[in-house]
């Protein structure tokens, strides 16, 4: 996959049907819409992806902005569903005060070759969000170009959306974010040294440091699936700042692995939060802490829901 970013001057060469969108989460509705985009391989097209970077919602947001995919993990995820172009369009004071027009003409026919767009109900673009789906059909009649409106996706008749599925991870609802999704909710890392105190307790645990820029839910205990070397192995996961053991404010991703032994550090892994176990807790001591881990252990194992 081809990823243009960090310019606005680029150059398709082909003929492209592209799907335009945020791509928060990459959840079941952004799915239906690459499937879409996908049936236009039959015509010949090749297939883009184009998005902005940051998001729209971290570049007007007045707070630090996460969200439920990283940057690298939209990356991964448009790969493996076969996108050829990936076009990450700088958005800055001067590109978001385009207009909807020069949008349309300048990036999409100009700069993108586009032959078909694909896009959802409520997609707007251009400054201050002026432009419509209704614009973008008026122009694709005019220029030559045709635009698909795909229907929002819905599950036990509500609309997936981004928003909904960030109120379920900040919830701890990970069973309805898999739902939505269509895959665990996940954070991909390189196991880093920790304090080993897991593996003075007999329960040694591999760490990860979460993006900055990737939406933690409550922190707690969760059940986990681990991807390593493309195998998958059940686990428990805390997601936290692990107050019993320090004083230090930055989140930590750790899991102990089950019936697992192989030495991992220095390794890119995938942990998978099946579902939430409990709430984060300080304890007055290890050996409460210990107790506690024990019990989560011995909950995970026989309530599975793997």
């Amino acid at each position: 996959m081809q990823i243009i970013k960090n310019t606005t001057d680029f150059f398709l060469d082909g003929s492209y049907c592209v799907a335009i969108g945020k791509f928060d989460g990459i959840h079941k509705g952004h799915q239906y819409l690459l499937k879409c985009i996908e049936e236009y391989r039959k015509d010949g097209y090749k297939i883009a992806v184009f998005t902005f970077d940051p998001s729209p919602s971290a570049f007007f947001s007045n707070d630090e902005y996460k969200g439920l995919t990283t940057l690298d993990e939209k990356r991964r995820i448009f790969e493996k569903l076969g996108v050829d172009v990936l076009v990450e369009y700088p958005l800055n004071k001067n590109t978001a005060r385009v207009s909807p027009e020069d949008f349309i003409e300048d990036i999409l026919i100009n700069k993108m070759n586009v032959r078909c767009v694909v896009c959802g109900t409520d997609f707007s673009f251009g400054d201050k969000g002026r432009g419509n789906v209704e614009l973008l059909k008026a122009y694709g009649k005019a220029k030559g170009f045709e635009v698909r409106v795909c229907e929002k996706v819905k599950c036990d008749g509500i609309e997936i959306s981004s928003s909904l599925i960030r109120k379920e991870v900040e919830s701890g609802e990970m069973e309805l974010v898999t739902k939505h999704i269509g895959a665990y909710y996940s954070f991909t890392g390189i196991v880093v040294t920790g304090r080993q105190l897991g593996r003075r307790l007999g329960m040694p645990t591999v760490n990860i440091i979460p993006s900055k820029d990737k939406l933690l839910p409550p922190f707690g205990v969760y059940e986990a699936v681990v991807s390593y070397a493309g195998s998958h192995f059940k686990g428990i996961t805390n997601v936290g700042v692990k107050p019993t053991v320090t004083d230090e404010c930055r989140p930590v991703v750790e899991t102990y692995i089950f019936d697992f032994d192989e030495d991992i550090y220095g390794k890119e892994i995938i942990v998978n939060l099946v579902s939430m176990v409990r709430s984060e807790k300080k304890f007055d001591s290890v050996d409460e802490l210990k107790a506690q881990i024990k019990d989560d252990i011995s909950f995970v194992r026989n309530n599975t829901r793997l």
